[in-house]
Formats: structure tokens, sequence, C-alpha cells
């Protein structure tokens, strides 16, 4: 015969057993978790350098497309008086028809001015459809592509500081940006130049200009820079 004292041995193995196999179960469940927060983890770290890497790769191709900016601008120096083609405009403050009224401020990106009246700059050739409607007053400005730049698309837009297109300095109704004068003396300053201590000398007093690119990547990743240059 088989003792009461042995069943009850045997009753609690076997309940013991059973208990094990729930924290196994739930250790098993908190595992499998865990491995897939990590998988998750890794995926976004994955997707956020991905994102960097390709930022910079266009940022990388605006450099590129501001050199070529620059070209054009070195070539056409004799014709920088009036608007010409190429995006390139000679005034930062445009005009109306009437040439006296002063349109509203340009808005590169299309996103730094939605609530106020402003001016787009047609980066696609399809009359700013990148902008929310309503919420521009003019989309006159156009920029001048350039050829695929390791896979990336960039386009520029050239302003000269000036308040209106004309020539200066001969006319003296036109002030534009300019660098300061130096007295030609040398500086012996071991520091960062500024001008305080070592001003750009200038032989002749001609405008800075205004050169912004925007590029466009994988991913839908647009970069957008602004360089000022001086000649």
């Amino acid at each position: 015969m088989t003792s009461p004292r042995f069943l009850q041995r045997a009753r609690r193995r076997a309940a013991q057993r059973g208990v094990s196999l729930l924290f196994a179960m739930l250790t098993l469940a908190a595992l499998m978790l865990t491995a897939l927060a990590l998988v998750r983890s890794v995926d976004t770290n994955t997707l956020l350098l991905g994102n960097i890497g390709f930022k910079q790769d266009a940022t990388a191709a605006a450099d590129q497309a501001t050199r070529q900016a620059i070209a054009w601008l070195t070539t056409h120096s004799a014709s920088l008086n009036t608007n010409a083609s190429s995006g390139y405009y000679a005034s930062t403050l445009e005009l109306a028809s009437d040439g006296v009224t002063v349109k509203p401020p340009v808005d590169v990106t299309g996103r730094q001015q939605a609530s106020l009246n402003r001016q787009l700059i047609d980066w696609d050739n399809n009359n700013c459809r990148y902008a929310t409607s309503g919420t521009y007053t003019s989309c006159e400005l156009k920029s001048a592509s350039l050829s695929d730049i390791n896979g990336n698309q960039a386009s520029y837009v050239i302003f000269r500081l000036c308040s209106k297109p004309g020539a200066f300095p001969a006319d003296t109704t036109i002030s534009c940006a300019t660098p300061l004068a130096s007295s030609g003396g040398v500086t012996t300053s071991k520091e960062a130049c500024d001008y305080g201590r070592c001003p750009i000398t200038a032989t002749s007093v001609q405008p800075y200009y205004r050169v912004v690119v925007r590029v466009l990547g994988a991913r839908n990743t647009a970069s957008f820079t602004e360089t000022i240059v001086h000649f």
C-alpha cells in the first residue's frame, strides 16, 4: 500500500513542477519582449544614422553647387547690374512694377514666414506647389538647375545685396552691402581677423552676393545653404 506521506510528497512535487513551468513561461516572455525592443532600437538607430548620412551627403553636394554658382558669377561679371537668366537677381529688395513699392521678403525654403506675405523661389519650376496655397504673394523667382552631383539634384539662386538693380557705384541712388575699406596697413595679429584688426582690403568697391543652394538627396532629404561672396 502507498502510504499517505508518500502521496503528499508526490502532490508537492507535482505542484512544484507546475510553478516552475509558470516561471519559465514568464521568463521566456520577458526575454522575447527584450529581444523585440533591442531589434526595434537597432533599426531606429540604423535609420537615424542613414538619414544623417544622407543629410551630410546633400550638404557636401551643396558645396560643389555653390562653387558652380560662383563660377557663373565670375564669368558674367560684366552683366550683373540687371536681372539675368540662370537664377540671378541684381537686388535683394525687389521692386514692384511701379518701381517704387518694395515687394515682400524672400522665403528661400518656403517654411520661414508662413504667416506673413512673402516671395517664394520656384525651385522645381512648378509654380511653388511645395507651399500651401494662399500663404505667399508671388512665385516669380526662378532658380538655376545644375546637373546631378553624386546623385543629388542641386539648384541655386543668386541675389546681389543691393537695394535695386542698376550700375553700382555709378548710380548714387543704389545702396549695396560692401566690405569695409582698409587703410592698407599689414596686421601682425596671429589671431582670427575681424573688421576691427584687419578689415578686408578692397581696391574697388563691389557689392556682396548671396548664393542660396537647395539640394535634394535620397529619401526626400533636402539641404539649404547660404554663402556670401565678394569679388
